[in-house]
């Protein structure tokens, strides 16, 4: 991410699985003010509180063997659709014409999903990526992280 200037009016995205930040660059590149613009907030419970079942189970064929099912990981389910309502919701903001530049900081599960997705008019608007996870940080935090990398 070197290189990356926080010009006035800059947007950052924060999130992971759960949560995201929308942040506004109220501020200059040289003191940055992030202001947060939206939150969203997500239940997503470990996928043990989400699965009820036990691992289903297969016959090997004419043996008597039996396999087991590797087990639905919903947690990890929920983080991607969750990446995937952010790159939607980006979108919809940058047709707005919300903002020119955006800067995405999510952990690599979840900014790989969001890349996926983003549209083209937000892609070519992205001017930087950060894979961490800063959402539990407060927002001065995150403007020194931004400022330092």
């Amino acid at each position: 991410m070197t290189g990356v200037r926080l010009k006035h009016g800059v947007w950052v995205i924060v999130a992971d699985g759960e949560k995201a930040l929308f942040l506004k660059n109220e501020g200059d590149s040289t003191y940055p003010n992030l202001n947060v613009v939206r939150e969203l907030h997500e239940e997503n419970p470990p996928s043990r509180e989400q699965g009820t079942d036990q691992p289903g189970r297969m016959s090997d064929g004419p043996s008597s063997h039996r396999s087991a099912v590797e087990e639905v990981d919903w947690h990890r389910i929920a983080k991607e659709r969750f990446a995937d309502e952010i790159s939607e919701r980006l979108y919809k903001m940058a047709h707005r014409g919300d903002f020119e530049e955006v800067v995405l900081i999510a952990p690599p599960l979840v900014l790989g999903e969001m890349r996926k997705k983003l549209h083209k008019e937000v892609e070519s608007k992205v001017i930087g990526e950060v894979a961490k996870t800063l959402t539990g940080h407060p927002v001065y935090e995150i403007e020194k992280i931004l400022m330092a990398a």
